[in-house]
């Protein structure tokens, strides 16, 4: 990839640079510990760094930007907060990175129509720190504080998806600013139209390559009235998912459910100082009236007692249900404690619940096969798993293994009627996926509306289209 990067680059033109820096002062930077940081995510990928950053205050100065480099044909390259995981933010091809970090305004709150009008870079703590005393919260929670203009990017979900939605469900419109610098608005606050074509549909998970996102309006969900957690220890994981798919099947309206393994629990012991029972796990949380909550977690409790299910540990408090979700949320950074040192390679497939047992047990056996350390975690009550396998970043024999036993995992997932990725992206880590899910005819249906708006191949080259 470095090679490759070498080779397509040019080096930024100077009266581009000079320009922007005239123009935005210290707010564009071309020092290299801060291209450093914004060409480095926590993937598995060599990092690559962009030409210059600029940190746009609003959407007249993303067209200003964007114009600029339409003109010099230079790169655009959007970042959140760096926190994704298939190499989006990356600049494969040089060009500048658009940080939207001081674009974080919550421009509007519409509590009688329970939405909100933000700017891209907000996180979702900020956010729903902002709505703190109106009743209302945003609830999609990938783990990371990640922004919201790059949670929709990349279609993001979370924890709460099973109940809530992914970042699909909860965006209502969108303002975009297009590759020759034309803005556009994609939906409305109403909730629901027919008026063409769905363009805020089309945005999401376009991971940058079809526009700059410089504004959203997201739907907003009352508070529960009552929240109760709970953990679950099971003798394997196949009870664990045996629990999870029959609670889904029984319409239980569950507001997470998430499996950890036990290498995934031992990883969370050492990182977080948990004490939870080292064997496989499932984490519930209900939201409800006291009395449906009450009656959710009862009928829960039943189904994994009769799987076998033991130890329901419940954690009603709002602290304890903090350092549980806490520890759950910080997975990914105590499965890379386990070696010092190393990266990981996520996956990040999705099925039917119906075929979830057979999809991790497949997983399982491919793992204990390739000889890798590769906790198993999931927000399972959608039929997304993730392995993190770790590898180290200076071998490149065993990142091509890791990268074997993926291509395995994916596989499965797609002769099960599943995906390649249920919430992470495509960036340029799954591209050949992508052909292999949806054909190769599907791909150049997208390659065409790339084109059709970004007909110099700027917004964020490299990503979700395979190069012809």
């Amino acid at each position: 990839m470095n090679t490759l990067s070498a080779a397509v680059r040019r080096p930024l033109p100077q009266s581009f640079a000079e320009t922007l820096r005239a123009r935005f002062g210290e707010r564009f930077s071309t020092a290299d510990a801060v291209r450093t940081h914004h060409g480095h995510d926590e993937s598995h990928f060599p990092d690559a760094l962009p030409d210059a950053v600029v940190w746009p205050h609003c959407t007249a100065e993303v067209v200003e930007v964007v114009k600029a480099c339409t003109a010099h044909r230079v790169p655009i390259v959007p970042f959140g907060v760096g926190s994704s995981l298939e190499g989006h933010i990356l600049a494969l091809y040089g060009g500048i990175s658009v940080d939207f970090s001081e674009m974080n305004k919550v421009l509007a709150i519409h509590g009688d129509d329970m939405d909100a009008v933000i700017q891209p870079g907000i996180t979702r703590k900020q956010l729903n720190a902002a709505l703190h005393g109106s009743g209302l919260f945003f609830p999609v929670d990938p783990g990371a504080d990640a922004s919201l203009g790059g949670m929709a990017s990349t279609r993001a979900s979370g924890t709460n998806a099973v109940r809530y939605g992914t970042m699909r469900d909860n965006v209502l419109a969108m303002e975009v600013v297009l590759a020759d610098g034309r803005v556009i608005r994609t939906g409305g606050r109403a909730r629901k139209s027919s008026a063409g074509y769905d363009l805020t549909r089309l945005m999401i998970g376009s991971e940058g390559t079809l526009g700059l996102i410089t504004e959203l309006t997201v739907r907003l969900h009352p508070l529960p009235e009552a929240v109760s957690a709970a953990v679950c220890a099971f003798p394997d994981v196949d009870n664990a998912v045996r629990t999870v798919i029959q609670t889904i099947q029984l319409g239980i309206p569950v507001a997470r459910i998430e499996l950890l393994d036990t290498l995934t629990v031992q990883a969370i012991n050492r990182y977080s100082k948990t004490t939870l029972r080292e064997s496989p796990m499932l984490f519930f949380e209900f939201h409800g009236s006291p009395a449906s909550v009450a009656e959710q977690a009862q009928t829960v409790q039943e189904i994994a007692r009769d799987n076998g299910g033991q130890d329901f540990d419940w954690a009603t408090r709002p602290e304890d249900r903090s350092r549980l979700w806490a520890a759950r949320h910080d997975v990914y950074f105590a499965s890379i404690n386990l070696r010092p040192g190393c990266r990981g390679v996520t996956t990040d497939v999705c099925v039917p619940i119906s075929r979830l047992a057979d999809c991790i047990a497949g997983a399982r056996e491919d793992i204990a096969a390739s000889g890798f350390i590769a906790p198993i975690v999931g927000h399972v009550g959608d039929g997304n798993f993730h392995t993190v396998i770790l590898v180290d970043p200076d071998d490149p024999d065993e990142i091509e293994r890791a990268e074997a036993l993926n291509r395995k995992i994916v596989a499965r997932a797609l002769a099960m009627d599943g995906t390649c990725t249920g919430e992470h992206g495509i960036g340029f880590g799954k591209q050949d996926f992508l052909i292999t899910e949806h054909g190769r005819d599907a791909v150049d249906a997208m390659r065409a509306l790339k084109l059709a708006l970004d007909p110099d191949n700027l917004m964020n080259p490299g990503k979700i289209v395979p190069a012809e």
